[in-house]
């Protein structure tokens, strides 16, 4: 069974332009990366409710789910190491109340639509996230390599990503 999860991108607008709220990961899965904020989504539990739980726990930051946007259904799959597969509902927003606030498994960080930092996300983010960025809808399915951190194909294909051999 997939481990459902929720990401929420939050923007802002400064003088300069677009930035974009990511997560140095401290903590377990994923430790080590950029991410976008979220994580598990519990039994009984609505996707854009768990996104907006998680940002507060990660980053004390307030969102309301009436104020995510659904962006994206991503199914990762990791075919040597089956327990890591999951969904995520990938929400954005520019509506938040606070400043982000380091927490036990995140260090905040805005970043510029120019400057994220993909070589240090995992290596999926690169394909999906400019899209989701900017406005695009993205359904789905990435599949990581025997590494289970190169993604070996996605589909439907999307631009620059690697396409399953036949």
């Amino acid at each position: 069974m997939l481990t459902r999860t929720c990401l929420c991108l939050i923007r802002r607008q400064t003088s300069t332009g677009t930035q974009v709220l990511l997560g140095l990961k401290k903590t377990g899965f994923g430790s080590g990366r950029w991410v976008g904020l979220g994580g598990h989504v519990e039994d009984g539990e609505k996707p854009a409710a768990a996104a907006a739980r998680e940002v507060c726990e990660e980053s004390g930051l307030q969102v309301s789910a009436d104020a995510l946007q659904h962006m994206a259904s991503i199914t990762f799959l990791f075919p040597d190491r089956p327990s890591w597969d999951q969904t995520a509902e990938v929400y954005l927003t520019d509506i938040y109340l606070g400043e982000p606030a380091e927490s036990e498994e995140i260090a905040p960080r805005w970043f510029g639509l120019d400057e994220l930092p993909f070589g240090k996300m995992w290596d999926d983010a690169k394909y999906w996230m400019p899209l989701v960025l900017a406005g695009q809808q993205v359904t789905v399915t990435i599949t990581f390599g025997p590494d289970c951190a190169t993604v070996a194909a996605i589909e439907p294909a999307l631009p620059g990503a690697p396409v399953p051999l036949a």
